[in-house]
Parts: C-alpha cells; sequence; structure tokens
C-alpha cells in the first residue's frame, strides 16, 4: 500500500518526512462453495452425533455390546441346542419305531394290574403296524407303478433325441424337447442351492428344536446394566416358581410342563408385570402365601415383589418392582405452590408402584384409612382435605377424637371443627353423622325434583348454589374411639354404614382413619361396604382385612410386609384405582417441627373461596318440606293381595320399600302403629300374622273419618294419633341455624364447641 510522507509536528518545511508505517492484512472474500460444504460436514456431524446419543441407538449399543461380551457362552448354548435337537428327533424315531409310548402304556397296565388297558394298548400296537405296513405298501405300490410308466417313455424320448435331428422333428415333438430341457436348467440352479441349503436347514431346526422349552429369550436382548443378573422374564420367573416348594408346582416342571403367560413379562412403570396362567392343583393363593422366597428367588426385596390373585383363583398377576425404586418418597405434593382442585376429578394422593400419579376419587367414595402409630394415616388424611380445600364449592367438616393438633391450620376452612377426648366431642360427632343423615334425604329430594331426575350429584348440579348440592366432606381422626364410645358408640355405627351405604351419589363423603383396624373398632359393614381402603404398616392378618377387606391378605395384598419406620409414608391401598391394588408412595405435606406448608395452602383455598363469593349458609338452600309417611297405607301394599302374612315378613318388605322410615322398625313399632289403628296381629300356625281384611277395615275408617266414601283409602285424619318415629332418627330440629358470618365477633367468641357455622342444622345440644 502507498505511504504518504508528511513532516513532522514543529519542523520547517523542506525538511526531512518521517515515514508513517500502518500494519494491514490483506483480506480475501470466501469461497461460498467452501462455505456451504463446510456448514454441511458440521450439521452432519451435529446430527450423527445426536442420533449416536439418543434412546434407541444407547440401548441397541449396549445390547450389541452385551452379545459381544457373550459371544462364547452364546456358541456354547447354541451348540448344546444342536446336539440336544438331534436326539430329541433320534428320540421321537425310536419311539415311533417301537411305539414305546403304546408299550409304556401297557407295561404301566400290567404293573397296575389292569388288564383291559393292557390288551387295549397291545390291540392299538398290532392295529398300528398293520396300517402303518398297508400304508407302506401302498407307497412302494405306486412307486412301481409310476416307474414302470415312465421308465418306457424316457428310453424312447432318449432314443429318438439321440438318433434324430431336432429340426427334423415334428414341431410338437421339438416343443416336448425344449420344455424337457427348461426343466432340466430349472432343476441344475435349485438342485445345487437345495443341497447346499439343507445342512443349514438342518442345523437351524436342531437348534430351534434343542432349544430351553422354558418360555422367553430375554438373553438375547439383555442390556448391560447394574441388575443384569436378576434381569426379570419369563424364564427367571419360571425357575423362581420352580423352586417354592410348592408340590403341584414341583411336579408340573418336573413333568416337562411349560407354564402359560398369558401376558408375557413386559415394562410397567418403575418394574415388570406378568400373567401367569398356574397349572392343575396350584392356585395363586398359594404362590402369594410363598412370597418371601419368591422374591428371593428373583433377587428382589419383599416389598419390591407382590404376587397376586387375577381374575381367575389360578391366575398370578406378578409384579416386581426395579431394584431400589420404591426406597425414595414421592416429591412434593403437585398443588403445593399452585393450582386448584376440582373433587370430581379426583385429588393428588400419590405415586403408585409404577411412578405414575393417583388422583384419588372423592366423590362416590368413602375411604377407610389406617395403619400403625406414626406410619403416615393422618398426613394421608391431611393431604386428601387439603386437596378437597382447595375446591371453592367443597364444604369440609372434621372431628379429630383425640388431643392431636394434625388438622388446626384448616380451622378457617372448616365449617365443623372440633378436637379433643372428652364426650363433648364424641356427641358432637354423632350429632353430626344424625345432619349428615338428614341432609342426605334432603338431598334426594332435591334430585328427585330436578329436571330428568338425575340419579346423582354432577358437578353442573354442585354448582347451583340455591341447591345446595355442593360436595360435603366429612372426616373423622381415630374413629374407633368414637365407634368404642361407651354412650355413642352402636349409634354411631349405625350412622356411618347408612351414610357409606346411600351417601355417596349425594355428593356426601365419609373419611375415617384408625390405628386400630379390629373387628371391635371398625363395624364389619363399615369395611364391607367402604369403596377406598388404605393400609399403612399393620401388625396382623386382622388389622389388614380389616382396612382392605376380607380376604385381600390371602390373595397376597398385604400392608403387612410394609416395615415399621423404613416405609413410613408408603401404603396398600384398594378402591383407588382400577387395579385390584396400589402400593402407593403418597405426597407428604410437612406440618411438624417448625415447618408448615399446611397453612400456605389454606390461606391459598381462602383466597379461591372468596374470589368466588361461595358461604354455606342455610338460608340460601332450597328447603323442601318431607311428606308425612302413612305407615297403614305402606302395610296394607306390603300385603301384596295375600290375606295373611307373617309380621317379620312385612317388617323386612317395608325396610325394603323405605330404608329411610323402617329400616330401624322391630316387631314392637310395627305392633305399636298397628294398635293405634285398632288392629292387633293373630296367631296362625303357630307365628304371629297380619290379617288383610283388618287392614282394609282400618283403612276403611280411616277414609269416613276424612269425609270420602266408604271404602276410599284417605289420608289419615289430622286429630290421629301420632306415629311413633323410628328408632334411628332424632327428634325434629327446631330448624337451621341462623345466618352468621363466619368472621363475626360471636363465631370467634363461640364455647368450648368451636363449630364454625356449616349447612347442616347445628345439634344445639350445648356438648
Amino acid at each position: 500500500m502507498t505511504v504518504h510522507e508528511r513532516p513532522v509536528n514543529g519542523a520547517a518545511p523542506g525538511t526531512e518526512l518521517e515515514p508513517k508505517v500502518y500494519d494491514a492484512e490483506f483480506v480475501t472474500n470466501p469461497d461460498p462453495e467452501e462455505i456451504t460444504a463446510s456448514s454441511r460436514r458440521r450439521m452432519v456431524a451435529e446430527i450423527a452425533g445426536r442420533v449416536w446419543r439418543s434412546g434407541p441407538v444407547l440401548r441397541a449399543r449396549s445390547v450389541v455390546a452385551y452379545r459381544v461380551r457373550k459371544v462364547p457362552q452364546d456358541a456354547a448354548r447354541l451348540v448344546w441346542f444342536l446336539l440336544r435337537g438331534n436326539w430329541r428327533w433320534l428320540v421321537k424315531v425310536w419311539t415311533w419305531a417301537s411305539y414305546a409310548d403304546l408299550r409304556a402304556d401297557a407295561r404301566n397296565a400290567r404293573l397296575a394290574g389292569d388288564p383291559d388297558a393292557r390288551r387295549t394298548a397291545q390291540e392299538l400296537i398290532r392295529a398300528d403296524a398293520k396300517a402303518r405296513w398297508a400304508r407302506v405298501g401302498i407307497v412302494l405300490r405306486r412307486v412301481v407303478v409310476t416307474v414302470r410308466v415312465l421308465a418306457p417313455a424316457a428310453v424312447v424320448l432318449w432314443a429318438v433325441d439321440a438318433w434324430m435331428d431336432r429340426k427334423a422333428m415334428w414341431p410338437w415333438l421339438s416343443g416336448v424337447y425344449t420344455g424337457l430341457d427348461a426343466v432340466g436348467a430349472v432343476l441344475g440352479v435349485v438342485v445345487p442351492v437345495v443341497l447346499y441349503a439343507a445342512p443349514v436347514v438342518w442345523l437351524v431346526a436342531a437348534v430351534f428344536e434343542g432349544r430351553d422349552k422354558t418360555p422367553g429369550a430375554g438373553w438375547l436382548v439383555r442390556p448391560d446394566r447394574d441388575d443384569a443378573d436378576s434381569w426379570i422374564d419369563e424364564r427367571m420367573i419360571s425357575k423362581a416358581l420352580a423352586h417354592l416348594g410348592i408340590a403341584p408346582l414341583n411336579r408340573f416342571f418336573k413333568d416337562g410342563g411349560d407354564l402359560v403367560y398369558t401376558i408375557p413379562a413386559r415394562k410397567d412403570g418403575d418394574g415388570t408385570y406378568a400373567q401367569v396362567r398356574l397349572p392343575l392343583g396350584v392356585t395363586a393363593d398359594m404362590v402369594a402365601a410363598q412370597r418371601p422366597k419368591l422374591a428371593a428367588n428373583l433377587g428382589r426385596a419383599g416389598l419390591e415383589t407382590w404376587p397376586t390373585k387375577g381374575e381367575e383363583d389360578g391366575i398370578l398377576d406378578l409384579w416386581v418392582a426395579d431394584k431400589g425404586t420404591l426406597n425414595g418418597g414421592a416429591g412434593d405434593w403437585p398443588l403445593l405452590h399452585d393450582g386448584q382442585v376440582d373433587v370430581f376429578e379426583g385429588v393428588p394422593f400419590g405415586l403408585t408402584q409404577r411412578g405414575t400419579v393417583i388422583n384419588a376419587p372423592l366423590i362416590e367414595a368413602n375411604w377407610l384409612v389406617g395403619g400403625r402409630p406414626g406410619q403416615g394415616k393422618s398426613s394421608a388424611l391431611r393431604t386428601l382435605l387439603l386437596g378437597a380445600a382447595l375446591d371453592p364449592t367443597a364444604e369440609l367438616w372434621v372431628f379429630v377424637m383425640g388431643e392431636s393438633p394434625d388438622f388446626d391450620p384448616f380451622t378457617p376452612r372448616l365449617a365443623r371443627y372440633r378436637m379433643g377426648m372428652d364426650d363433648a366431642v364424641a356427641e358432637t360427632a354423632l350429632q353430626a353423622l344424625s345432619d349428615l343423615l338428614t341432609e342426605m334425604e334432603r338431598r334426594g329430594q332435591v334430585l328427585g325434583q330436578q329436571p330428568g331426575r338425575p340419579p346423582k350429584v354432577s358437578r353442573k348440579l354442585a354448582d347451583k348454589r340455591e341447591l345446595g348440592l355442593h360436595p360435603l366432606v366429612c372426616a373423622i381422626d381415630e374413629c374407633h374411639e368414637l365407634f368404642q364410645h361407651p354412650t355413642f358408640g352402636k349409634r354411631a355405627a349405625e350412622l356411618a354404614i347408612r351414610l357409606i351405604k346411600r351417601g355417596r351419589k349425594y355428593g356426601i363423603v365419609l373419611l375415617l382413619a384408625t390405628q386400630s383396624p379390629t373387628k371391635d373398632s371398625i363395624p364389619r359393614e363399615v369395611t364391607r361396604n367402604i369403596a377406598c381402603g388404605v393400609a399403612f404398616s399393620v401388625a396382623d392378618q386382622v388389622a389388614n382385612d380389616g382396612l382392605l377387606g376380607s380376604g385381600k391378605y390371602a390373595a397376597g395384598i398385604r400392608a403387612t410386609e410394609l416395615r415399621m419406620k423404613t416405609d413410613r409414608g408408603t401404603c396398600v391401598a384398594v378402591g383407588v384405582t382400577d387395579a385390584t391394588f396400589e402400593l402407593v408412595r403418597t405426597f407428604y405435606v410437612p406440618f411438624e417441627d417448625g415447618i408448615d406448608d399446611v397453612t400456605p395452602v389454606i390461606d391459598r383455598a381462602m383466597a379461591i373461596l372468596a374470589e368466588t363469593g361461595r358461604q354455606f349458609e342455610a338460608p340460601d338452600r332450597l328447603k323442601i318440606e318431607a311428606t308425612p309417611v302413612d305407615h297403614l297405607t305402606d302395610i296394607a301394599e306390603m300385603m301384596r293381595g295375600e290375606r295373611r302374612v307373617r309380621t317379620q315378613v312385612v317388617l323386612s318388605r317395608l325396610a325394603e320399600h323405605n330404608p329411610t322410615e323402617y329400616e330401624g322398625w322391630a316387631p314392637a313399632d310395627l305392633t305399636t302403629t298397628l294398635a293405634e289403628h285398632g288392629i292387633r296381629p293373630g296367631k296362625s300356625h303357630g307365628v304371629m300374622v297380619i290379617r288383610a281384611e283388618d287392614i282394609t277395615d282400618a283403612l276403611d275408617e280411616c277414609g269416613e273419618s276424612d269425609g270420602e266414601e266408604t271404602g276410599a283409602r284417605g289420608v289419615l285424619p289430622d286429630d290421629s294419633p301420632p306415629v311413633s318415629p323410628p328408632g334411628d332418627l332424632h327428634q325434629p330440629c327446631a330448624g337451621r341455624q341462623a345466618d352468621r358470618s363466619p368472621n363475626s365477633a360471636e363465631t370467634r367468641n363461640r364455647d368450648a364447641r368451636s363449630l364454625s357455622p356449616g349447612s347442616l342444622p347445628d345439634s344445639g345440644s350445648g356438648a
């Protein structure tokens, strides 16, 4: 480049100039084709790297590497399969040629002293020998006939072709030779191929014949992983079952039997699932009883191995967890920091053994949660209530039959809350159950008046505030204290059973928690009719079946396998999903040792409640007065046209006709009601009966006293004697409680009952 000279600063013109030097670099434009090729190479390298690191390729690389390391072992297996396959063929040929199977039958019959069976086997041998040689004769005869026909023709064709030129032959004869040449050419190609392929086919067939008869071929695709020695496939399961010490199963495998896998071993969440049809004489309960030995045979812990009964007693459902996957917790509750709940869709409850989140059903489901102290029972109940609290349409009641602050943070969100060990708390809980029963009857009448007569409460109906059909969740912690109460226990059990049986379709949910699930502390009808049973670590079979249902322990669904402290927060649950059972790691929302994650959730629930403007107040309810029950008309209807009916039969028919009114009736109640109309049951053939003519006369008298014609079945007169109420109903309430704001001074300064305003009538008992 050119360098211009200029005088130094301050120098006179004409003096020597100082040269100025500039540093520079010549830059040329790159070739566009080179840029494109370089970019293309980088792109190809990047794509190749991604493919190389992708999951399928990584697995394929792992399998290939594993198979390369196992080449000597695989080669030895294939050689052994080849030898055993040829031997099996020889055995089959010898058996066919020597009638070994029929001779064995004859020998067994001789040893058993059964001449008829022995004679039958010998006759079968003779008959089959005659038939076999007859078939050989037929084949030989056909071969001879074929040779006798084709041999002269072949000699003539050869002689003609040797003596005559094909150009001089007739056209049809020349065509015959052309066809024969084509067939010869094809055979010249096919025969060598068949000769070369025959040994290969023979080897493959012999290896296939000599392969292991136990199902599965996991050894071909088993990847290189830490637990490769206990990889679960059909082969491992069959071997594990063969060493359980079950006599019928041992005989089955000794005789060379093959298990039938109705569902082959496959990946299922964090484990492996398979379904096996067991052989004759073996039930799934037998295998479940050997669970520790089965777990040891599979190289797993007892908690990681779950053999249970399938759809039939002879079908085994087996789920085996991957090693160590059940040791970790469930993680944070999904709704800990944000989110809202629709209880009709369920509440996040925990993780299944497969690692999926369970949305626990609340609507149309009642819960029984139990286990030994400190294993997560109250925490699980708290999680369910936290989810329900995030539904602004849900009304919550909580009763804690003990001195435990587990649910104190819920206080602002609860419509009713009592905690303590005194009789007043038990009486308040009993009154709550009675109020729920009354509310259930009211809701049934409201549903009956809706368009289309819907059979149950839906989300659409629950959103209509004037109907009062919103979800109502009542939780009773340590419920065994209530059911075993000397004064209120029997009545509380009766009401709870009725609510569990009939309240599910009315949006009423009952959550029961106990650490004493015995037949004396939990009524048997509660366990039978509960929808969702949850069992944390329990001590014995009685507690297990008391929570999960009768027969669950024998079927292999056992919370007795859960370890104290080690498996805290893990439970066995039935009814929470469509599966037979679930091993659930429940979510834990801490409220202890200065850590309180419950209160922020309740604050968020109260904010959601304030945004929607939802309040559970009685004046906004649609009230429907119950129609008086005409007992005499019901009794007449239950006679069903018969002249005489036993009093016990009438009682059972009444209870079936109107369970709410008559379920608690005893013979004395029926006698009292009949006496009010001048009717006395009489004896017939040694039993007490009711006569149809007495009922008809009484109804006629009621019609005449009401101003109707004789024989008309009218309503009872207003001045008729009062009918005694059934034993399961309290005295009528004076009315629903007044409209009070939850934040009013009166509410804050309530007495020891501390009952927040609920949607149902208060007991007013002062308990």
